[in-house]
């Protein structure tokens, strides 16, 4: 790890917050910061300091893509409404060269979409070679708002968990790190947000009438995303669930998550293939 990281972190993100045996959900405190040594206060120089280093691995990632590393990323991101996932794509995936970035939004599924398996429009949106892909939302909502609202039998739903563990295996044995990531919100600090965007004018776009319409399903989700943690957090393609109460706090740590990967593949920078002497010498002399 590089000493940036360790100055801030008492525990880091990727073993405190990772979805292992016996986790529960309601026992997570939505407000707490776990590991982080700081606070509100210093969280934004914490964070800028981070994006520096992140930006040159991010950077050093996509270079090496060039010259045949085929190794990539996939953050996904899974949240109740409101709970900040805009504000990691601007805050953290945001600090990094955009031509290294591939994020898909997931929307409610088209005539077309529902007309063939449910991975079918997910399976081309997973990242090329040195990319950081993004899914704002995923495959996961199909076990999700599909167990919620019951828009698929219970055996489809089963069988769908499966599925998504055969899919992520895929995607890690051609090379993809996988971190997904639940932003854990509680619901009175959702109820403030979503005050907040009826308060101010400039937030109404922002404001869906159906997110309290899901705010009354609460406990359904909760019990949805324990399942969905109990079959589908792996070895390979673990669940980490980070506090989101704090918006401060959840971006240090979806930071920290892509960081650490990054550190983890011990990249260095391409070494030239040509003579680079001669070709200083070639361009002084054009």
């Amino acid at each position: 790890m590089g000493h940036a990281a360790e100055s801030i972190w008492d525990a880091e993100p990727g073993e405190s917050l990772r979805v292992g045996p016996g986790f529960v959900l309601a026992d997570v405190d939505t407000d707490s910061a776990p590991g982080y040594r700081g606070d509100k206060q210093s969280a934004g120089d914490d964070l800028a300091a981070g994006a520096a280093e992140f930006d040159q691995l991010q950077e050093m990632f996509f270079a090496n893509s060039r010259l045949g590393d085929e190794r990539k990323i996939l953050l996904v991101l899974q949240a109740m409404d409101t709970a900040g996932k805009g504000g990691i794509l601007r805050h953290v995936i945001g600090a990094v060269d955009p031509q290294g970035v591939q994020i898909t939004a997931f929307k409610k599924p088209t005539d077309e979409e529902l007309a063939h398996d449910f991975l079918w429009r997910i399976r081309p949106h997973a990242p090329g070679a040195g990319m950081i892909g993004v899914f704002d939302r995923s495959h996961y909502e199909d076990v999700l708002i599909g167990r919620v609202r019951e828009l698929a039998p219970a055996a489809e739903i089963e069988r769908r968990y499966d599925a998504i563990n055969a899919f992520e295996r895929q995607l890690v044995d051609e090379g993809t790190t996988v971190i997904k990531v639940m932003l854990h919100l509680g619901a009175d600090e959702q109820k403030k947000r979503l005050q907040d965007r009826l308060a101010r004018p400039e937030k109404h776009w922002k404001f869906n009438p159906g997110d309290i319409d899901e705010r009354l399903l609460w406990p359904k989700y909760r019990e949805a995303y324990q399942v969905m943690f109990d079959r589908t957090s792996t070895q390979d393609a673990p669940w980490y669930v980070i506090p989101a109460d704090k918006k401060w706090y959840a971006r240090l740590a979806v930071q920290s998550l892509l960081m650490d990967a990054l550190r983890g593949m011990n990249l260095s920078w391409p070494v030239a293939d040509f003579d680079v002497e001669h070709e200083k010498k070639r361009l002084a002399a054009s």
